[in-house]
């Protein structure tokens, strides 16, 4: 099968949507199938055109990618450079024509997938879009406006497709209120080798909690929409350390707001893996996660989980069994919940290891199998249709 990945951000950007990509590039590989990916370029001075097969010679960002990358034109987002935007350009077209794409792979479009679908239905190629970013939620948050003009572009580009998958049961009910179609389920793997218990490090933990504290960490993008700022509660927590792992605009407001956390900007690979599992609790703190992939990491790692009862995580955490759920945007709340954990030990081991054991099997591997299942189907659908 030839699969174009058009996905509105990948490696080496740090995100949801990058690492979702990539994984299923892997997956693609590893089955036989042949992908290609087009993607915003990683900076002005980076152009490797679809002629080339997008990937770049030596070290550049693309140099480990397990197959072919096309970049895009692109620009930071303003106010946020971590992020970029595609500019409109004829690769994408190009690159799905020249791939003789059997199907092309949306990853949460929005601005390069808009292009991505409309090349595709221009040359009759099959369409899967994935749901990965509640941009109405973001509308919100940024600009106190918009949501409707967000939903209205949602799905437009995803009634188009042939199929939208939504990573969560509460993005599937939005998805299918706002009038999206052919909506299915499909959820995130986690990689179980690299986030395990066994990597828990006490020479880290006496680094980050000198003094024994416990040790409750957030990962994530530092931004408005993650809502960082709930952790000031437990801050003020007797024997509490609060460690927050990532970076992004919000970062020296929240120094600020957060007295005594320690902040270790952006990790990855094993370094993550080691933080994640040398963690004592692990809270989220944002409202518009389609899923949470970190929630899913700390799971493995075998480290019980507070989040809002919103969004993705209503899927992940089995409250009072794997950890506990909050109401959103309430800083007493997910304080009253560090405090309980905080106080018994045997609660967060016997919650960690549900968490872990509940995860065990969500291997990018099986949800990566399950994904070519719904490729499948929607072939086999364009081709009764054809007949």
């Amino acid at each position: 099968m030839r699969v174009v990945i058009v996905t509105e951000s990948f490696p080496p950007d740090v995100n949801g949507v990058a690492h979702c990509a990539l994984q299923t590039a892997r997956h693609l590989v590893d089955r036989g199938h042949a992908p290609l990916v087009v993607a915003p370029a990683t900076s002005p001075r980076f152009s490797a055109s679809p002629d080339q097969g997008g990937t770049p010679a030596g070290n550049g960002p693309d140099a480990l990618a397990p197959c072919p990358v096309v970049r895009v034109p692109s620009i930071p987002l303003p106010g946020y450079p971590q992020v970029r935007v595609a500019l409109p350009s004829r690769r994408v077209a190009a690159a799905i024509t020249e791939h003789r794409a059997d199907i092309v792979h949306l990853a949460s479009p929005f601005i390069l997938g808009v292009r991505g679908m409309a090349a595709a239905s221009r040359l009759g190629i099959p369409a899967v879009a994935v749901y990965q970013t509640d941009l109405a939620g973001y509308a919100r948050t940024y600009i106190s406006a918009g949501e409707a003009t967000a939903w209205r572009r949602i799905r437009s580009v995803h009634a188009a497709a042939d199929r939208t998958l939504a990573p969560s049961s509460a993005a599937l009910g939005d998805l299918e209120a706002h009038g999206v179609p052919r909506v299915r389920l499909w959820a995130r793997g986690v990689d179980t080798a690299r986030f395990r218990p066994a990597h828990r490090d006490e020479a880290l933990r006496r680094e980050l909690a000198p003094n024994g504290e416990l040790i409750v960490g957030y990962v994530g993008r530092l931004a408005p929409e993650k809502h960082v700022e709930l952790l000031s509660g437990v801050c003020g927590l007797d024997g509490v350390r609060v460690v927050v792992v990532g970076d992004g605009p919000s970062e020296t407001t929240l120094r600020g707001a957060l007295p005594g956390a320690v902040f270790l900007g952006r990790r990855t690979g094993h370094d993550l893996a080691r933080i994640f599992a040398s963690l004592d609790v692990f809270a989220h703190t944002g409202p518009f996660e389609t899923f949470c992939q970190t929630v899913q990491e700390a799971m493995a790692s075998g480290v019980p989980v507070i989040a809002p009862a919103a969004g993705g995580p209503l899927d992940l955490v089995d409250h009072g069994r794997t950890g506990l759920l909050v109401p959103p945007d309430d800083a007493d709340a997910l304080r009253d919940a560090v405090r309980t954990l905080a106080a018994d030990p045997a609660l967060r081991a016997a919650y960690g290891a549900a968490g872990h054991a509940t995860v065990e099997g969500r291997t990018w591997a099986a949800v990566g199998d399950q994904l070519i299942g719904h490729y499948e189907d929607v072939l086999s659908a364009r081709k009764l249709v054809a007949a």
